[in-house]
């Protein structure tokens, strides 16, 4: 029978140097530290110059002010108001109680958060992992996963920009209702991830305090739909915008050859007018497979949302029944217990007369009997 596990994604507060076992806390076992694994651990001042100098140098050279010019990126991230300069994630399967890091099952736990590492740099490109360690030196194990979340073609301020909902809509998270933020979404886009690998290990993902997992499912399919559409849509626009260059064609001067139909072309204007048909087949094959794409990939959402309103009202109509139930339930009691008081009340009578009638109220320690009263007088 395979086992039921939690899966618990959580904020960290960004602790590199604890994470990086730098400095150790109480609750670390250090003869367990060793197993700890470190998948990466660069300087975040590093990681900012990688990501940012270009966008920083296109910034500076657009300000005619030096009051509005941008010395050090990070140190302007870090003292302002607009963001933090980066995030932590902790991913975590069980509890101590069911997934202890001594444990055999606490091994198989490590095995699966390894397994998840592998691809999260790849399946999430806008948040860049600077520090990544798997603890297996405290109660239970589990993941830190600390990244910079960055934009690209931002119209204000640096083109590419440190912006974790940004980053995520990016990848396809782009909010909902009141509470399904993008950050909700990937959480729960991550938590199907790691239950996939879960179940590659036989361990099922035990949702607690949900009573719609079927619905969860759906809505992870149609987020996972979505982000393929903002893909496509942005494959498409990327294509657009490197659209033929009709003048250089137009430019073109074509001369008539003497006593032929045919025409003379320079060579540069030969080359030109090759290339510019070469970009067009290519430019009208991926419009068309793209355009192609896209609509399926709509009809796909518009079928997983009306599933969703399916099972949405399926829930409501069994929550009613359910209530209705209870209550039916509740008034078969009342009255079952009504009709035994009853019954019980009508036999302790019975039980009262007969004692009395007999004299017997000495034999159960009570009371003197009305006859043995009036033979003491």
């Amino acid at each position: 029978m395979p086992l039921k596990r939690t899966i618990s994604v959580m904020l960290g507060k960004g602790s590199v140097n604890h994470n990086s076992r730098k400095f150790k806390a109480e609750n670390i076992d250090t003869e367990r530290t060793s197993q700890n694994i470190t998948y990466c651990n660069k300087p975040i001042k590093q990681v900012y110059h990688n990501l940012f100098d270009d966008a920083l140098e296109r910034y500076n050279a657009k300000q005619n002010r030096a009051d509005r010019r941008i010395d050090n990126y990070y140190e302007k991230i870090r003292t302002g108001r607009q963001g933090k300069p980066f995030h932590e994630v902790i991913l975590q399967i069980g509890n101590k109680d069911n997934m202890s890091a001594i444990s055999e099952d606490g091994q198989l736990a490590a095995t699966v958060l390894d397994e998840y590492m592998q691809d999260f740099q790849q399946r999430n490109p806008n948040m860049r992992v600077f520090s990544a360690h798997l603890h297996m030196d405290e109660a239970t194990p589990h993941l830190h996963i600390d990244f910079v979340p960055f934009a690209t073609g931002s119209k204000r301020g640096l083109d590419t920009r440190v912006s974790l909902k940004q980053a995520l809509a990016e990848q396809g998270f782009a909010g909902g209702a009141r509470g399904d933020t993008e950050w909700s979404q990937w959480v729960r886009s991550e938590k199907e991830q790691l239950s996939q690998v879960m179940e590659r290990h036989d361990i099922q993902w035990e949702q607690l305090g949900t009573h719609d997992e079927h619905l969860s499912v759906v809505n992870y399919k149609k987020e996972q739909r979505t982000k393929e559409v903002k893909a496509l849509e942005k494959s498409i626009a990327k294509i657009q915008n490197q659209q033929l260059d009709v003048k250089a064609v137009e430019q073109i001067d074509a001369k008539n050859v003497p006593l032929s139909s045919k025409v003379m072309l320079e060579k540069e204007a030969y080359k030109t007018l090759v290339t510019a048909a070469q970009k067009y087949v290519v430019q009208v094959k991926r419009e068309s497979k793209l355009e192609k794409a896209l609509a399926a990939a709509e009809k796909a959402i518009a079928g997983l949302k009306e599933r969703v309103l399916e099972l949405t009202r399926t829930i409501t109509s069994l929550t009613k029944q359910l209530d209705q139930y209870r209550s039916i339930r509740g008034r078969l009691d009342r009255g079952k217990l009504q009709s035994e008081n009853t019954e019980l009340r009508k036999q302790n009578n019975i039980f009262k007369l007969i004692i009395e009638q007999h004299g017997l109220g000495h034999l159960l320690g009570g009371k003197k009997s009305q006859r043995q009263e009036r033979d003491a007088l």
